[in-house]
């Protein structure tokens, strides 16, 4: 709709305005009065309005607008409320002369003018760290081959979760509606104990289960109870990068070391760093490479920690999908000092957003963190809480796993075959007996020419979320591959995804294509 050309008078006192199009829309949900305010304001910010410049009367305006005069006071009224314009006695509006030049270049609200640059924000030297180290989110939209970390989207029963949310809200308990503890609702608390000891074979009580958003969360706070700033932790290498990250806001030294085919090794980690206090480890499924901490190696590093007061954080993101035979005992289940501290994840087990994870402390710690857990970190969002101990409680949670570990197995199989076919040449997979991912190697013949990082991105490129390996070490010795989830990938889309994984790493390394592979 366009409006009327306002051409205030001037005076030899006052400078020109220029014509000022304002353009009302009685239709509108917002008053006139603010249309008029805010298009005014806009005009001022991008200087069509300059300082000191004199404004028409109100009479004037309403004539001009067709609209009330009470209206265009009203606007006025909230400019010179907000320092725009002002009014003195005996003298007509005009726009401030003293608003800051560099708030007249830029305007209020809208995108930056087109064929105009924009600089980038200025950011800490931490911070362009990080970014150099994390890829780029995965665009939202129908699910990716092969994002690492994700579920299956079309398993999780979201309409009997709607029903338990429903069900918690409409009859909340005492909790819900008075001071949670800070450690999470207790209901939740209680489920997973009982859970434990059903599921991975050790008793715990629901006082040492803390609620928590995720391991970066749960071990951040677990290393602020058990160590002081400047200590040092042993981390494998490689291994999940968040680890470093909670091990680093805690102003903890983290000292990677090399894992084998026995899994992190507490001699070695004793010989390269003999004063740590921590050791943090992933027992039953290693991240990335799908390691088992070997028994002989499980019981030395419990009788490190008895011998040295030393303790143990236990990572047990994806424990319970093992493909052949039952899942393995946690590293908890053997631990008769009370130096171990349990970890595992809701979120990769049954949808990421939930941001729901658990830790489980030893006893003797729990006093001490349920003191200064509100003093040094946050509590878990209450939301989803409730419903989950009820999805627990009545058995859905068992039924989801057994259900998903069947789909993921047969994910897992159909990788396997295809990429033996698609990727031949290129890229290797060694079997890997649990998880939720696999890793592609390169062969002898392009690894020299091989550059995860560079794959990545040009596999994003298209439409292929896939994870460079060599992110995942915290030393200059770096091995390069690519992590492949498979269980948030659904079957049907699976050949189709490495045919043009093949191409992107053939375009990559330079080989030529050869015939009759597709």
């Amino acid at each position: 709709m366009t409006g009327p050309v306002l051409k205030p008078r001037s005076t030899s006192r006052t400078r020109r305005v220029p014509p000022l199009s304002l353009a009302l829309d009685p239709s509108s949900p917002e008053p006139l009065h603010r249309q008029i305010g805010e298009q005014m304001r806009r005009a001022i910010l991008e200087g069509r309005l300059e300082p000191g410049a004199r404004l028409p009367s109100s009479r004037l305006m309403a004539q001009d607008l067709d609209c009330a005069r009470g209206t265009v006071v009203l606007a006025f009224d909230q400019l010179v409320a907000e320092g725009y314009v002002v009014s003195q006695a005996g003298s007509a509006m005009s726009v401030a002369a003293n608003l800051p030049d560099e708030m007249l270049t830029v305007p209020r609200t809208g995108t930056p003018s087109q064929g105009k640059s924009v600089a980038k924000p200025a950011v800490a030297r931490r911070t362009r760290a990080l970014l150099a180290e994390v890829s780029p989110p995965a665009p939202a939209g129908p699910p990716l081959a092969f994002p690492t970390g994700q579920p299956d989207r079309e398993a999780f029963p979201f309409a009997l979760w709607a029903k338990l949310l429903e069900r918690e809200w409409r009859r909340p308990g005492s909790e819900a509606a008075s001071a949670v503890h800070p450690f999470g609702h207790a209901g939740l608390r209680e489920a997973i104990a009982t859970y434990l000891g059903v599921a991975r074979g050790f008793t715990c009580d629901p006082a040492e289960v803390v609620v928590t958003t995720g391991i970066r969360h749960g071990l951040s706070l677990f290393a602020q109870v058990v160590l002081d700033a400047g200590d040092t932790a042993w981390i494998e290498e490689p291994g999940f990068v968040g680890v470093r990250e909670a091990l680093a806001t805690s102003g903890v030294n983290a000292v990677p070391i090399a894992i084998d085919e026995s899994g992190f090794s507490p001699d070695a980690a004793q010989a390269q760093a003999p004063d740590a206090r921590l050791a943090v480890v992933a027992p039953a499924h290693h991240f990335p490479l799908g390691t088992v901490l070997s028994l002989q190696r499980r019981l030395e590093l419990l009788s490190w920690a008895e011998r040295a007061k030393g303790w143990i954080a236990e990572d047990d993101f994806d424990g319970e999908y093992r493909y052949s035979g039952r899942p393995l005992a946690p590293l908890r289940t053997l631990d008769r000092s009370g130096r171990v501290a349990y970890f595992s994840s809701f979120s990769k087990l049954l949808f990421p957003a939930l941001r729901l994870s658990f830790l489980v402390l030893p006893a003797s710690l729990v006093e001490a963190t349920e003191r200064i857990t509100d003093r040094v970190s946050v509590r878990a969002p209450l939301l989803g809480q409730g419903a989950l101990a009820r999805f627990i409680a009545e058995g859905h949670f068992a039924t989801h796993l057994r259900r998903t570990r069947q789909l993921y197995a047969g994910r897992r199989e159909a990788l396997l075959q295809a990429a033996a076919h698609r990727l031949d040449g290129l890229l290797t997979i060694a079997p890997d007996p649990g998880g939720m991912h696999v890793i592609a190697s390169p062969t002898p013949e392009i690894a020299r020419r091989f550059d995860d990082v560079a794959v990545t991105a040009a596999a994003a490129a298209e439409g292929l979320t896939v994870q460079p390996l060599s992110v995942c070490y915290a030393g200059r010795a770096r091995r390069h591959g690519l992590i492949l989830g498979y269980a948030g990938t659904p079957e049907a889309e699976i050949d189709r995804a490495l045919v043009k994984l093949r191409d992107v790493v053939i375009g990559a390394t330079g080989r030529p294509k050869r015939q009759g592979r597709r």
